[in-house]
């Protein structure tokens, strides 16, 4: 796909050190919901009033606020400015936060997971970095604030259950109130930036043409095949490959780290080259990733080479889709259209949990990962029959 940037253009220091502090904010606040991801679903499973269906709902449930509020966020950041409501949504995240942590039952534990989702800052974080780079920078950027949130993916799920085996899962909402409070005197300290300030209204067309509307449901595929995941293959690795909870770990954070050596190179890849890498090929590999699992004998190996081609996909489309979306998107909708784009994203993430949920409730592991390929499976579909638009 081609598109028309500049990227031979250099950021200047001032757009350097904006988005630094922007993509530092974002992994400080994800690191709280993506270190819960490994262990979140076994924690959940020991609560008072534990079904498999609200399992998966603790795993998920920030997203169904998340999707709910990025969009009323994201055009309220147009209006007002985008600190404002950064700072309010980091606020909220900390009461979720908190009410998790002291919650003893499964009902109190999504609770606070919807509530720290109401913190629904990730389209308005993106539409402040477009705000302060130019737009030949901005694949350039956008790989910076993608690369962070990677680093805080890969930290968060090396050290989350680590930390969780230490001193317990309750421990992670602590770290994530910390680090949070941090997230918003990082904010506060930032030097303001040219607010872009219009007041067009909004052309609901401009939402749902087509190189936007691929790149939301690619995202909302991307979080719901995530999320499921991380709701099953606790318990798959546990039943069919023998991997106690306290060495999952090791699989996480031995296939991220070599990923990093393979996706890193095709998002700087895409940052060269006008012409963009088609995305049927990542979900392509992802789809892979799962059927290897299903076709071939249970061992280390395979899991470890399974994992290893599903998080080089994921990377590389959890960096490429935001800069996209961005470059398509007039700048005086920015901060909606990529409202509806984290909308996107968020509502996989709790869709994700639901079906993940249900199949824990319905099948074994094993078949319960068999209907997740399915679902990859109708994701490329739908891609590989728009290919000429990717």
């Amino acid at each position: 796909m081609e598109m028309n940037q500049d990227n031979s253009a250099s950021m200047q220091p001032r757009e350097i050190q904006q988005v630094l502090l922007i993509a530092l904010i974002a992994m400080l606040r994800m690191f709280g919901l993506f270190s819960l991801l490994p262990v979140i679903s076994i924690y959940a499973s020991n609560l008072d009033g534990a079904t498999p269906i609200l399992i998966g709902l603790s795993v998920g449930a920030y997203g169904l606020t998340q999707a709910l509020l990025q969009i009323p966020f994201g055009f309220f950041s147009d209006k007002i400015g985008r600190k404002p409501v950064i700072f309010f949504g980091l606020v909220i995240f900390i009461f979720g936060s908190l009410i998790s942590f002291y919650s003893e039952t499964i009902i109190g534990l999504i609770s606070g997971r919807l509530l720290q989702g109401a913190g629904a800052i990730s389209a308005t974080l993106s539409a402040l970095l477009s705000d302060v780079t130019r737009d030949s920078v901005r694949t350039k950027s956008m790989a910076i604030f993608g690369v962070g949130i990677g680093a805080s993916f890969l930290l968060s799920l090396a050290l989350g259950p680590i930390i969780s085996s230490h001193f317990g899962v309750k421990s992670l909402f602590i770290i994530a109130v910390f680090m949070s409070t941090l997230s918003i005197f990082i904010l506060v300290a930032m030097p303001n930036a040219k607010r872009l300030n219009y007041h067009a209204p909004l052309d609901m067309r401009e939402l749902v043409k087509r190189p936007i509307l691929l790149c939301n449901i690619n995202i909302f595929f991307l979080h719901l095949v995530l999320t499921v995941i991380f709701v099953i293959f606790p318990f798959m690795m546990m039943s069919e490959f023998n991997v106690s909870t306290e060495n999952q770990w090791k699989f996480y954070i031995s296939s991220l780290i070599v990923s990093l050596l393979f996706s890193g190179p095709l998002i700087m890849s895409d940052d060269r080259n006008k012409k963009k890498m088609s995305l049927v090929y990542p979900i392509a590999f992802l789809l892979f990733s799962q059927i290897v699992l299903i076709v071939g004998e249970g061992s280390s190996l395979l899991l470890f080479s399974s994992l290893l081609v599903f998080f080089i996909s994921f990377n590389y489309l959890e960096a490429t889709l935001p800069s996209r979306i961005s470059i398509f998107s007039k700048k005086e909708i920015k901060g909606a259209t990529l409202g509806v784009f984290s909308s996107c994203q968020f509502l996989g993430a709790f869709f994700g949990g639901l079906i993940g949920g249900i199949l824990i409730g319905l099948f074994e592991p094993s078949q319960a990962h068999f209907f997740l390929t399915i679902i990859i499976f109708v994701w490329f579909f739908i891609m590989f029959a728009f290919r000429k638009h990717l």
